[in-house]
């Protein structure tokens, strides 16, 4: 499956931004869909992640309540609606997607087999 992260820019503290997850090649049926994070210097971080067939959705501890994954069936896109943003959001963004992922690795970037090409989010103070 080949995905298209698109969606980020730049926003101030407080702002809301959205990013898409667009899947081609097939639908995300059976799939298990993640968002992940990357700033400069640091480790890839786990934000988000949803089970497409079921809708169950894991959070970051950190980011639940900010974030918010969802998914649009007729556009086979999973979304992240990201609220009262702060600086330290800012990263580069990618959607990831694993055909076969256990509970306990949901929020493990190497458990995921296909990445987008990842998207740039700003944050100014």
């Amino acid at each position: 499956v080949q995905l298209q992260a698109s969606g980020g820019g730049s926003a101030q503290t407080g702002d809301s931004l959205g990013l898409s997850c667009t899947a081609s090649g097939r639908t995300f049926s059976g799939y298990t869909i993640g968002w992940f994070r990357q700033a400069p210097g640091k480790e890839r971080e786990f934000v988000a992640a949803m089970k497409w067939n079921s809708r169950s959705t894991y959070y970051s501890n950190s980011l639940r309540g900010r974030f918010t994954i969802s998914r649009d069936n007729g556009r086979n896109t999973v979304s992240l609606q990201m609220n009262n943003l702060k600086p330290e959001d800012t990263a580069v963004y990618y959607c990831a997607a694993s055909g076969s992922i256990i509970q306990s690795s949901i929020q493990n970037h190497l458990a995921y087999a296909y990445w987008g090409q990842g998207t740039q989010v700003t944050v100014s103070s």
